[in-house]
C-alpha cells in the first residue's frame, strides 16, 4: 500500500494547486485524478473555452456595428467549424500545460477513479485496468462539480444541449431555449445571439444572475435584450419535449401556460459536487451521493484530516477561490501533522464575480442586499457609461459602476460594474478594498483621462462628499 502525508483526489484547479502547496511544504504528496484527459473544469469544458468562444462572438458583434464608425464591413458572417478549431488548439496548449504541472515530479501521480475504504485509504481504480491502494495522514477531496440534470418531465428525452456541447458545437442551431439564468446560461445566451440564433432565456426568479443586486442584474438583462435576447421570466418550468418543428418547453406564470418553441434546449440549470461514487461515508462523512462535501473556513470537514476545496464544497464556484482554498487546505494539512492548531481561515471579503456577457457584469465584495442584512449603514453611488466621454467613444454605453461605502467610517465595502470590459475594470475596486480604502482615498488615486477607468471617480466623489 502506497502511503502520504498529503493526498489529494482531483486533479483540477484546486488539486493541483494544494498538491503544489503541499510539495513545497515538504509533505509527501500524491494526486489522484480520474478524468480522461489532466486540466480540470476551467481549462477543458469551462471558464477558457467558453471565454475562447465569446471573443469570437464579440468580435462578430462588433463588425455588425462597423458603420457606427464609419467603417465598411461586408459579408459579415462565422465559420463555426474554425472557431471550434481555435478552441481546441488554444485548449491543448492549456491542458498540455497543466498535465506537464501535473507530471513535475514535484508529487506523484495517480491515474483513475478513487474511493475510501475507511478515513485515511483509498482504493484506486487505476486507467490501466489495475486496482491500487493509497493511504494518507491528511486527504484532500477536489472533485469539482457536474451538470445538474433535474427532473423535469420530457426534459431527458428530449436529449438538450449542455455547455459540454456547445464548446464543441461546430454547427450551431438557429434557435435556442436557455433553461436558467446563471453565468453560464447567460454567457451561452449571449454566444449564441451574437452568432445570429433567436435565443430566449427561461428561468424561475423573476431577475437573472440572482446573487447580485437587482440594478446590475436588471441592466445585464436590458443589455441583452438589446442585443436581441429574449427573457421568460418568474415562470415555472412544467414540460419539456420534441415535435416535428424542433423542440418545446412549456412554463406555468401566474396566470398562465405559454408552450415555447425552438430548434434546441440548452440545459443550463446550475452544477452539482462531484461526490458521486467517493463513498464518502466510508471515510466518516454522512454526505449523501451529489450533496456538497460541507467544510468549514480552515476548509476542514467533519472529521478534521479531511479537507475540501473548489466546486466540491458547493460554495462558490469561481477558480481564483478554488486555487486559495487548496492552498489554504494544504498549509493547514501541514500544521495539523506538525501539531500546530494555529489554522489559517479563508476570507471571502474579496469574493469577486464576474458575468461574460453583452455587457459584461463584475463585482466585489459586498452587494447593497447584503450589507442591509449585516445591519450595515451602508450609502451607495452610481455612474452610468451613456454619460462617460471614453465609453461614448467606444460606442460601448449601456450600464454603469456603482461603489457601496459605510456612512460612519467612508470604508468601501463592495462596487459593481455592468458595461465595457467590466471583468477588467472591476479589479481596481478589489486593490481598493483589498487595503481597506474609503472613498475619499479611493478619489486621490490618478486616472488618465480619457479612460473607462476613470468612471469610478464619480461616484467615488459623490460618495466621498
Amino acid at each position: 500500500m502506497s502511503e502520504f502525508d498529503f493526498l489529494v483526489v482531483g486533479g483540477g484547479s484546486a488539486g493541483y494547486a494544494a498538491a503544489r502547496t503541499a510539495a513545497g511544504e515538504g509533505l509527501t504528496t500524491a494526486v489522484i485524478d480520474g478524468s480522461a484527459e489532466l486540466g480540470g473544469l476551467c481549462i477543458l469544458r469551462g471558464c477558457m473555452p467558453s471565454k475562447t468562444l465569446i471573443e469570437s462572438a464579440n468580435r462578430l458583434q462588433d463588425l455588425r456595428e462597423a458603420a457606427e464608425f464609419g467603417l465598411r464591413a461586408k459579408d459579415i458572417g462565422f465559420d463555426g467549424a474554425k472557431i471550434i478549431e481555435r478552441k481546441r488548439r488554444l485548449i491543448a496548449e492549456f491542458a498540455k500545460y497543466r498535465a506537464e504541472q501535473l507530471e513535475s515530479g514535484k508529487f506523484e501521480l495517480i491515474r483513475g477513479h478513487a474511493r475510501f475504504t475507511s478515513p485515511h485509504e483509498l482504493a484506486v481504480q487505476r486507467h490501466d485496468g489495475g486496482e491500487q491502494a493509497v493511504r494518507a495522514k491528511t486527504i484532500l477531496v477536489a472533485t469539482g462539480s457536474v451538470i445538474r440534470h433535474p427532473g423535469i418531465p420530457g426534459l431527458a428525452e428530449a436529449a438538450p444541449l449542455t455547455s459540454d456541447d456547445v464548446l464543441d458545437n461546430a454547427e450551431p442551431p438557429k434557435s435556442l431555449l436557455v433553461l436558467g439564468a446563471g453565468p453560464v446560461a447567460l454567457e451561452m445566451a449571449h454566444y449564441h445571439r451574437a452568432l445570429g440564433a433567436d435565443v430566449t432565456v427561461i428561468q424561475r426568479s423573476k431577475h437573472v444572475l440572482s446573487s447580485m443586486d437587482y440594478d446590475i442584474s436588471d441592466a445585464v438583462q436590458r443589455g441583452m435584450e438589446h442585443h436581441g435576447t429574449k427573457f421568460v421570466l418568474g415562470c415555472k418550468i412544467l414540460q419539456a419535449g420534441t415535435s416535428p418543428r424542433g423542440k418545446w418547453v412549456r412554463v406555468a406564470h401566474d396566470d398562465r401556460e405559454e408552450t415555447i418553441e425552438a430548434d434546441e434546449i440548452l440545459l443550463a440549470l446550475g452544477r452539482d459536487p462531484a461526490t458521486a461514487g467517493l463513498d464518502l461515508p466510508a471515510a466518516g462523512l454522512d454526505i449523501a451521493p451529489g450533496r456538497p462535501l460541507a467544510t468549514i473556513d480552515t476548509q476542514q470537514t467533519a472529521n478534521p484530516h479531511i479537507f475540501g476545496a473548489g466546486d466540491v464544497t458547493g460554495k462558490l464556484e469561481i477558480v481564483h477561490i478554488a486555487i486559495e482554498q487548496g492552498e489554504i487546505a494544504a498549509r493547514n494539512a501541514a500544521r495539523l501533522l506538525r501539531g500546530d492548531e494555529n489554522f489559517e481561515t479563508i476570507d471571502y471579503r474579496l469574493r469577486l464575480f464576474a458575468v461574460f456577457t453583452q455587457p459584461e457584469a463584475a463585482m466585489v465584495g459586498l452587494t447593497e442586499r447584503e450589507a442591509a442584512d449585516l445591519g450595515l449603514d451602508a450609502a451607495a453611488a452610481a455612474y452610468p457609461f451613456d454619460d462617460h466621454g471614453k465609453s461614448m467613444v467606444h460606442g460601448k454605453t449601456d450600464g454603469f459602476v456603482k461603489l457601496i461605502a459605510d456612512r460612519r467610517t467612508g470604508e468601501l465595502l463592495g462596487g459593481a460594474v455592468v458595461g465595457p470590459h467590466a471583468s477588467e475594470l472591476i479589479h481596481e475596486v478589489v486593490v481598493a478594498l483589498r487595503y481597506r480604502a474609503t472613498a475619499a482615498e479611493f478619489l486621490k488615486i490618478p486616472h488618465y483621462h480619457p479612460t473607462l477607468s476613470e468612471i469610478w471617480t464619480y461616484p467615488a466623489e459623490e460618495l466621498a462628499g
